[in-house]
């Protein structure tokens, strides 16, 4: 399952693997709705782990894999153990262990498989690797007991590889539990998820966004948490980014730059694009493009509600306000996003500019403030 010369589809670069954190902050929620299914003697053999991107859902999937490996099976007997209280299993035992080393042999991870012959990831999950989920359910296991498949994410699946999933979910092998990861569930066959329970997972709050960044190795300031819970929309795998990047930073640049609407100052503005420009400079030209999104929904959204949203750097609520005055500037706003982000894909198709793209997307940003401002 592990090889340590190619890279992990299923970690973000710099942050230790979801396996490797024991504890989950800001999700008791669907850890409590588990732990009470397994309680009752009610363990459904599918679990659809759902929610935004970053928020702990493959932590959540590895935590409850090692619980149910290393939770003994019991009789019902006089000499039972009382039923478990949480989910925690020591560093140290002997499961917890050879998870972390990939080498759990009732343990089958599903994710994108590194293409020897391309020497990349590739962009799906086929359906050869589902069938070796398959092979693999039908061998006894060495101990007997549970078995358990993480699959990260189903989202990845091309159709083939779905419905050979569903094959599985509709005729799951006995004691086996799976759990599917999925960012955007409402994409996949309604019998998919039909056949499984779902736990969804929510945004952070900020001081669980501060301290789950902290244990996987990211630093943040006490005054930085709200704005940073602002940008990263709860969670904690955005927030990683925005911390490695230095996004609040960024974004305050950004603000200062907007503040010059409708008379762009086009020294900051070029000084922004050519930021995102140059070898070496994706990550940071699509952080600027996330950036420019989420200004643009948080306009729109300020217009619409007539409310601010906290602040995420200096001088943005006022900023706000002056550009979106209305629910009908704020309209404008949605469509100038919606279309900015259609011809941002676009271009990255075909390998346009980043620094002609990201002027691009200002000097759209300054014609519509010009266009709002001569019609008030």
């Amino acid at each position: 399952m592990s090889d340590p010369d190619h890279p992990e589809p299923d970690r973000i670069e710099g942050a230790p693997h979801p396996r490797a954190t024991a504890r989950l902050l800001g999700q008791d929620g669907p850890e409590a709705r588990f732990l009470q299914a397994f309680n009752s003697g009610r363990l459904h053999h599918g679990w659809l782990v759902t929610g935004p991107r970053g928020v702990g859902k493959a932590t959540l999937a590895w935590r409850l894999a090692r619980f149910l490996l290393a939770t003994p099976e019991e009789d019902g007997g006089m000499f039972a153990a009382p039923a478990p209280q949480c989910l925690d299993i020591a560093a140290d035992h002997p499961i917890a262990r050879r998870i972390a080393a990939l080498s759990e042999p009732r343990l089958f991870l599903l994710r994108r498989a590194w293409d020897e012959k391309k020497a990349k990831l590739p962009d799906i999950i086929a359906v050869d690797e589902v069938r070796k989920m398959k092979s693999f359910f039908t061998l006894s296991a060495a101990d007997g007991g549970r078995r358990v498949a993480i699959i990260d994410t189903v989202d990845d699946m091309n159709p083939q590889a779905a419905n050979a999933l569903l094959k599985l979910l509709e005729e799951p092998p006995k004691a086996v539990t799976m759990f599917l990861i999925s960012h955007q569930p409402a994409r996949l066959l309604p019998t998919i998820r039909s056949r499984c329970r779902e736990l969804r997972l929510g945004p952070l709050a900020p001081d669980a966004l501060s301290d789950a960044l902290t244990m996987a190795g990211g630093e943040v300031l006490p005054e930085d948490r709200s704005a940073l819970a602002e940008l990263a929309g709860g969670s904690v795998g955005e927030a990683f980014r925005m911390t490695n990047l230095e996004g609040l930073q960024l974004y305050a640049r950004l603000i200062r730059l907007m503040a010059t609407l409708p008379r762009l100052d086009r020294v900051q503005a070029l000084a922004l694009a050519e930021a995102g420009a140059g070898r070496g400079a994706e990550a940071q030209f699509d952080l600027i493009v996330t950036l420019l999104d989420l200004f643009l929904a948080r306009l729109a959204r300020s217009g619409t509600i007539g409310t601010c949203p906290p602040e995420a750097a200096p001088g943005e609520a006022a900023l706000l306000a002056r550009l979106a005055p209305t629910p009908w500037a704020a309209r404008e706003w949605a469509n100038l996003a919606q279309s900015l982000g259609i011809r941002a894909r676009a271009g990255r198709a075909v390998n346009l500019d980043p620094a002609a793209l990201l002027m691009d997307m200002v000097l759209k940003i300054d014609e519509t403030a010009a266009a709002l401002s001569r019609s008030s």
